[in-house]
């Protein structure tokens, strides 16, 4: 299966859980929507910034690099 996409700082994120369906496409869903409503449990692709990002150790922010 080809890697998925870079989706922004979801990428990095502990909260973010990809998952598959019966066609073949992966979504990203934010963990954190399950109970705070503020965080949509989709998010629209690349995220850029977002209140509740918690890098997963031992990873850096590979979609941001080089940005402004």
């Amino acid at each position: 299966m080809p890697a998925p996409p870079p989706v922004g700082l979801c990428d990095a994120c502990r909260h973010q859980r990809l998952v598959p369906n019966t066609r073949g496409s992966v979504f990203s869903l934010c963990e954190r929507s399950r109970g705070q409503p503020e965080f949509p449990r989709y998010p629209r692709l690349p995220v850029l910034r977002c209140p509740g990002f918690e890098p997963v150790e031992g990873r850096d922010e590979p979609a941001l690099r080089g940005r402004p």
